[in-house]
């Protein structure tokens, strides 16, 4: 990899490679071998939109592998405002080793990948969230799946992190189906890229149906930051795609409930589920940590056998 803009960046091969360095750095630190293989190295870290996990497992993970990180926010830089995106890129080229995005649209990350010399990391943008992604499959792999014969079933909004999680999955072999009400479907063009890669794909309205036989419940909430304003309207759209225990009914008696957090309790997922012994959503926020820790460790070039 030169850049994690995209899951389309990635192979089959590369996502494998980083569930090996990822479980091999998380093993290291429970471990106790703590060593410091990025020493010397610093990270910007963009972020336009606040987080909880996504900027300390950034954070944390820069200071474990022996980086610094500088945390800038977007009313810091101004991207496109107070600055262009370009000259934001090519100045952090000069003095850090790499970029970490969390920004509004998929294109500026886009843009600072184009004109940044050092690695750029997609941190979560509109269109896509691989971290998350990489971090989701790289959990299910740790427990024994094959995702091959796994089928995820993604109940409520078609929306970024669905996009990478279903692209990441096609790489896989997973099988994928997702049940939103109409007008929240996924992006087509990423449906059909994940069909390309050999993923096997549905949609449906029936959040019932897609629960059938399924592995693992995946949902997201209903509405993200920076859409607000839609709420009363989605919160009434998406009020038949609650996953709760009739929802979890429907999957195998061995399936576990996913989440990328922050959740709203009571409306995607009730506290019985999320809290309940299915579900391994701080396990995913957990690996959130090593999986980073291997794409910036796999991006700067540096060896695992020195953390």
């Amino acid at each position: 990899m030169r850049h994690l803009v995209s899951v389309g960046d990635l192979t089959r091969e590369q996502v494998l490679a980083l569930f090996v360095l990822a479980a091999d750095l998380k093993q290291r630190w429970k471990e106790g071998r703590r060593g410091a293989p990025l020493t010397g190295r610093s990270l910007a870290l963009i972020f336009e939109k606040p987080s909880l996990r996504t900027r300390v497992t950034f954070e944390v993970g820069a200071v474990q592998l022996g980086a610094r990180a500088v945390y800038l926010s977007g009313q810091e830089i101004g991207l496109g405002t107070r600055e262009s995106v370009p000259d934001v890129a090519r100045n952090l080229s000069r003095w850090v080793d790499a970029i970490v995005a969390r920004v509004f649209a998929h294109a500026t990350v886009e843009t600072l990948a184009r004109h940044a010399s050092i690695p750029v990391i997609n941190a979560l943008s509109d269109f896509e969230h691989p971290c998350q992604a990489i971090a989701d499959w790289f959990t299910l792999w740790q427990r024994g799946l094959d995702p091959a014969k796994t089928r995820m079933a993604w109940i409520g909004d078609g929306n970024n992190v669905f996009h990478s999680v279903v692209l990441v999955g096609a790489l896989l072999g997973a099988s994928t189906v997702i049940a939103c009400p109409p007008g929240y479907e996924p992006d087509p063009s990423v449906l059909d890229q994940a069909r390309r890669l050999g993923g096997r794909i549905e949609v449906t309205e029936d959040a019932r149906r897609a629960a059938t036989g399924a592995d693992v419940l995946y949902t997201d909430v209903w509405t993200s930051m920076g859409q607000e304003a839609e709420k009363t309207k989605r919160q009434e759209a998406f009020s038949r795609y609650q996953v709760n225990d009739t929802i979890l009914g429907f999957a195998k008696p061995s399936a576990v409930v996913m989440h990328c957090l922050p959740a709203h309790r009571g409306e995607e997922i009730t506290d019985q589920v999320l809290d309940g012994p299915r579900s391994i959503v701080l396990d995913q926020s957990e690996n959130r940590l090593h999986a980073q820790k291997a794409v910036i460790l796999d991006l700067l070039g540096g060896s695992a056998d020195d953390a």
